[in-house]
């Protein structure tokens, strides 16, 4: 397991059972990720010549191999005594190594689809929680996920590699472009976009994601060079994009709850202790946000949140 961070861990590879698994019933689904750049990067990265050039200057002579690269754009399967490299981003990067859960999460209980009671579903999914699995409800983790590594975890990779510190990333405009796969509940007959209330969620935990990530690595921050400029910056807008947002949604307090704790560490080195505690406050606002509210009452926040012109890549139709 390696640590980000970020505070995210990536999946780990004795867990892990690889794509092919869950395409055995997500069919449309892996056929929407085929047309990723999660799914491209597989192939392209290792040819990709601003990735050779940064695994040169970090020392890294196959960027398939080597944890610093893989842990992000890798899906690494442990087959036998080897760990390898079997997709790009895929299922597990996002939804958590499924080997503990997958056959929970599809054994209908011992029965079928249509024999399962609604009290077995329910037990079901709450034993596939437990188990590891992430599901697309489960709207923070997923977002830890995604900002573990759009969120450059690794000091030296932007100040010795020239790795830039991170995406422009925001959850809502990269979740409904082309990685946007939800068929299920349709059985494959459309890729349906995110409503508007829960637009609204991933606008807002995106954001305070984003600033937790960012305070985290603040924290880990060692030498006053690009990291750490590039991290408090994505902090201090993060805050602004917040504040913004408070103003908008008055109805939810953990708003400004997360503004104060961003407020409380400076955004200087040799400071985690401070910058940790604020970031886990900041994970306690976002834990009650998604317990206590779906979306529905947080209208103000719409005119904030991007539109589909903004969205990163046109998300598939279903066959």
């Amino acid at each position: 397991m390696f640590g980000f961070a970020g505070g995210a861990v990536a999946a780990d590879p004795a867990k892990t059972v690889g794509p092919n698994a869950c395409g055995e019933c997500h069919k449309q689904e892996v056929e929407a990720w085929k047309g990723t750049h999660h799914f491209k990067t597989f192939r392209e990265m290792p040819r990709n010549t601003k990735a050779n050039e940064i695994a040169d200057k970090m020392g890294v002579r196959r960027i398939r191999s080597d944890s610093l690269c893989r842990n992000c754009h890798f899906t690494v399967q442990q087959k036998n005594d080897t760990e390898e490299p079997v997709a790009g981003i895929s299922c597990e990067s996002c939804h958590g190594a499924g080997k503990d859960w997958i056959k929970i999460h599809s054994g209908f209980s011992g029965k079928t689809v249509f024999f399962e009671s609604s009290a077995e579903e329910k037990a079901r999914w709450k034993l596939s929680d437990a188990k590891g699995m992430i599901r697309p409800r489960s709207v923070y983790l997923l977002a830890k996920n995604c900002y573990s590594c759009h969120v450059v975890p690794q000091e030296d990779l932007v100040n010795k590699g020239g790795h830039r510190a991170g995406s422009a990333f925001d959850l809502v405009s990269w979740s409904q472009g082309e990685v946007r796969h939800n068929t299920a509940y349709s059985k494959g007959k459309e890729n349906v976009p995110a409503s508007a209330a829960r637009r609204r969620m991933l606008y807002l935990v995106g954001l305070g994601v984003e600033l937790e990530t960012a305070l985290r690595a603040v924290g880990k921050a060692t030498v006053r060079k690009a990291y750490a400029f590039e991290m408090a910056k994505r902090v201090d807008l993060a805050r602004k994009q917040l504040a913004v947002a408070a103003k908008a949604a008055p109805n939810v307090p953990e708003i400004a709850k997360m503004i104060e704790l961003a407020h409380s560490a400076g955004l200087k080195l040799n400071n985690e202790r401070s910058l940790t505690a604020a970031a886990d406050g900041v994970s306690k606002q976002l834990e009650s946000i998604t317990e206590t509210y779906d979306g529905n009452t947080m209208a103000g926040l719409d005119s904030l949140i991007p539109g589909p012109d903004k969205y990163k890549g046109t998300a598939r139709k279903p066959d």
